[in-house]
């Protein structure tokens, strides 16, 4: 019997990697430890643990499906500075420390983690998971390291694109707590857990990546 292939594939990451790539590119360190936060199907964790060979990158998401699919990408890259997954829900107060657990289990150093990365993950949760990424991240990252956040915003002096308008209406519909996030409240949030934020991005389609650097 052939073995399965649990791979996933989001038809988003064929339209937004490359420019993601590019910003990265810019701003990640030369060396350390990358997390991400909610891989998804694990696309694009593959896609940067080829491009940042210099870097280990450890992937993680909240769902047993998608946790799956990011093994089987792993596996058919076999890229060894990409670590297996770990399962990882920002509304857990702990989910620093098992960050933590997770990289000392395989040799690496909990203080060497240079950078966070979490796209397209706060709009489609309840606010309560962007209060706890925050948290988290600034316990996780060393000093002066970078949390990078990929997706949609609303920006207190841009008119809100259409397409932004209907997408976060159809968010909404399918649950109150979702939604296109403010940007001044998510810069907010993340200033009170020291994270000071350093440039915004515009990307296509409507999105921003936004940098923030940790200075407590």
């Amino acid at each position: 019997m052939e073995n399965m292939d649990c791979r996933q594939y989001a038809p988003a990451f064929q339209r937004n990697c490359d420019p993601i790539l590019t910003v990265l590119q810019q701003c990640l360190p030369s060396q350390g430890i990358v997390l991400e936060i909610a891989s998804g199907t694990g696309e694009h964790v593959a896609c940067f643990a080829h491009h940042f060979p210099h870097l280990q990158w450890l992937p993680s998401d909240v769902s047993p499906s998608h946790l799956e699919s990011i093994a089987a990408w792993r596996n058919q890259g076999r890229l060894e500075n990409l670590r297996q997954p770990i399962a990882l829900d920002m509304l857990n107060p702990s989910w620093s420390d098992q960050v933590k657990l997770a990289l000392a289990n395989v040799g690496l150093s909990p203080t060497d983690v240079v950078a966070i990365v979490n796209i397209n993950m706060i709009h489609i949760a309840p606010w309560e998971v962007t209060m706890g990424l925050m948290a988290g991240a600034a316990k996780v990252l060393s000093f002066p390291g970078l949390l990078y956040l990929y997706g949609p915003f609303i920006q207190a002096d841009q008119p809100m694109a259409p397409s932004n308008f209907a997408f976060d209406q159809s968010l909404r519909s399918r649950d109150s707590t979702w939604g296109i996030r403010h940007l001044r409240d998510v810069v907010t949030v993340a200033t009170q857990q020291g994270l000071i934020l350093q440039k915004t991005v515009a990307m296509p389609a409507n999105n921003l990546s936004v940098i923030w650097q940790r200075c407590l």
